[in-house]
């Protein structure tokens, strides 16, 4: 009987807030912004296949050179401390 009661809460409070949104006119603004927002996308070009594939293989090298670049700096920079005894 308790979970069919925290239940029966939960969809007045749900139902009472999506009224209150209703009624302040948000549940319109939310529709004409998705709205807008696809009439956008739409507008948009879009890269192909190749241009993607491309582009993805590009960030995932750039990732792995700038991870490279910080192991070894990384690396140098606990050399040059051991070495200072710091």
């Amino acid at each position: 009987m308790n979970n069919l009661t925290n239940i029966l809460i939960w969809v007045v409070v749900i139902g009472a807030l999506f009224g209150l949104l209703w009624w302040q006119g948000q549940i319109r603004r939310l529709a004409v912004y998705l709205q807008e927002t696809r009439e956008e996308l739409r507008k948009c070009s879009w890269p192909s296949w190749e241009e993607l594939k491309g582009s993805t293989a590009l960030v995932i090298v750039s990732i792995g050179l700038l991870g490279a670049f910080v192991v070894v700096v990384d690396f140098a920079m606990n050399i040059v401390f051991i070495k200072l005894n710091l």
